[in-house]
């Protein structure tokens, strides 16, 4: 498949298409709960607009750079467009203003880390955890 045809492929935007990354979808949230399981693991949440180029080519990007052992962090993936409310509500429980494409780290209940767009890099992440 061509440069392009992978970056704009509706298939390359699948979880699925990347085993070796263990997504947990947030459809049905209970923030206590991700707030309660951030003290025992960091929580590593991918915010995602499925119909925005530039944030199918940064999540593309961290699904192939993602290499951190599942026993490090628990990972999340975030489609806005279908469920923008529970954007709001990670904005409004921990203080981080919506952006998308968006990665928030959860330490202790608390959001310890953000990067937006070309910020959203794997190795930074690999310091918090």
């Amino acid at each position: 498949m061509s440069f392009f045809g992978k970056m704009f492929d509706k298939k390359a935007d699948d979880k699925e298409s990347l085993p070796h990354v263990f997504w947990n979808c947030l459809e049905e949230v209970s923030f206590d709960a991700i707030e309660k399981q951030s003290f025992e693991k960091p929580i590593v949440i991918f915010k995602h607009s499925t119909r925005c180029s530039i944030s199918r080519f940064v999540w593309n990007r961290f699904q192939q750079d993602y290499d951190i052992p599942d026993e490090k962090a628990v990972v999340y993936y975030l489609d806005l467009l279908a469920y923008r409310s529970i954007s709001n509500e990670i904005a409004e429980k921990f203080g981080v203003i919506h952006q998308s494409p968006q990665v928030i780290v959860l330490k202790e209940g608390k959001a310890v880390y953000n990067a937006s767009h070309d910020a959203i890099e794997v190795e930074k992440l690999k310091f918090l955890l």
